[in-house]
């Protein structure tokens, strides 16, 4: 099923980030050129004030960098611009093309680009490696982003209070993210919050238990549900982490 996104004026962006909320991709559970017609429509990356649009061209473009997106999609139409997305975009743009034009430039130079090491570049080698041996550096935890339904009592309870009152819980490997109220029916809302954790240090049933439904927060929280709980992948490049 087709898509149709705005992404010319600040309620277009709004509306897309509230679309991306529950969502890692505009359409599917997998990167498509549905997601490279939008990231192509976006003539600068999105402000942080967009915090699930950030998130999402974030990740678009470090895949884009990494190995490219080839998934088909469901449609998607950018209103006031064409739906079609040139295949070029869907392989890495990176720097390796103007390396490569920049080589070409370079025909009549006298470097052996592919010739064996120097013994500096060798002993600069075993320097890095013995250096990152010595550090014994600690492999990142793995990361997960979750999002919350947090359900009142009844249309009387103080919803500032009760999103206070979630946001009060702190620990180590939590952090709290951006945040709605959801009508749900007859005057009632409930919050829909997103929190990012690390897995080591943050169980989410551990949360939900023996913190938010328990007293003093269970003065104004009724329940709360799990709606989305989704890895965050981590790609280590030697001393360059890429997360999303």
């Amino acid at each position: 099923m087709a898509v149709t996104i705005s992404v010319t004026s600040g309620a277009g962006l709004t509306k897309l980030d509230e679309y991306l909320l529950t969502r890692s991709y505009i359409t599917g559970y997998q990167a498509s050129k549905d997601d490279l017609t939008v990231y192509s429509a976006l003539s600068n990356p999105p402000s942080s004030e967009y915090v699930n649009v950030s998130r999402w061209y974030n990740h678009i473009d470090a895949l884009l960098r990494l190995s490219g997106v080839s998934a088909e999609g469901c449609g998607v139409t950018i209103e006031g611009s064409a739906s079609i997305v040139e295949e070029a975009i869907a392989t890495p743009p990176a720097a390796d093309t103007k390396a490569s034009a920049a080589q070409d430039e370079d025909d009549d130079d006298d470097v052996d680009l592919f010739g064996e090491e120097t013994e500096e570049e060798k002993k600069a080698a075993e320097d890095r490696a013995a250096a990152v041996k010595a550090s014994g550096k600690k492999k990142e935890s793995g990361k997960s982003s979750v999002l919350l339904d947090v359900k009142p009592w009844d249309d009387e309870t103080d919803m500032q209070k009760l999103e206070e009152t979630v946001r009060s819980v702190q620990m180590e490997g939590l952090l709290w993210g951006a945040s709605k109220l959801v009508p749900v029916g007859y005057g009632i809302k409930k919050l829909t919050i997103m929190m990012t954790i690390v897995d080591d240090l943050v169980s989410v049933d551990t949360l939900i238990e023996d913190h938010l439904t328990v007293e003093p927060a269970s003065e104004y929280i009724q329940s709360c549900d799990i709606v989305a709980f989704n890895k965050i992948c981590i790609y280590d490049l030697g001393d360059l982490c890429v997360f999303y």
